[in-house]
């Protein structure tokens, strides 16, 4: 599939991302590539987020592949159920943040981000971590990668791929976004 065949539809993580982020850039540069926007992007909240990712699929007028970045992935993961898959032609996940810490409940009383579904997502997808990310360990992100149904990549020291960790235009990324766009 070619990105221009797709709706590509992008899901930031916790406080959006800035226009120095990849998912920014990678939207200003693809024609088909749009936001999928949060009413409160400081506060993220399973129902009204899923919502809105379920809300932009099934608004989609080309297949949509769901570019998803740190809580924007378990955001996918958790609407997966919901979407109508015929739809979807599959998921780009990167950075997966893990919301089962205690830490993060204490932070964000209620979000509904745990526990993390364990199931197939129901479409094809690609899952990218970091040894080094402090939001998720990458053993965890492979194992959640496995239950998924969705290939594994690990992109070595990459922190959570931001632009504090040099991922701004990320051409590393965008060649893998594209591989796996033809994979489809």
């Amino acid at each position: 599939m070619k990105i221009k065949d797709a709706d590509i539809l992008i899901i930031p993580g916790l406080g959006d991302s800035s226009p120095f982020h990849w998912q920014s850039r990678w939207q200003q540069n693809m024609s088909t590539a749009r936001r999928v926007e949060q009413d409160d992007w400081d506060n993220p909240n399973r129902e009204v987020w899923t919502a809105k990712v379920i809300e932009a699929v099934a608004e989609a007028e080309k297949p949509a592949i769901l570019v998803a970045h740190s809580v924007g992935v378990l955001t996918v993961v958790h609407a997966a159920p919901d979407l109508d898959h015929s739809k979807v032609a599959g998921a780009f996940l990167v950075g997966a943040s893990d919301w089962e810490r205690d830490s993060l409940e204490e932070r964000f009383p209620g979000h509904g981000f745990a526990p993390v579904p364990r199931e197939p997502l129901g479409f094809r997808g690609l899952m990218l971590a970091s040894s080094n990310d402090e939001t998720c360990k990458v053993e965890k992100a492979e194992h959640w990668a496995r239950d998924w149904d969705v290939q594994f990549g690990n992109a070595g020291e990459a922190g959570h791929f931001t632009e504090e960790s040099g991922h701004g235009p990320w051409p590393e990324g965008l060649m893998a976004f594209a591989k796996f766009t033809q994979s489809l």
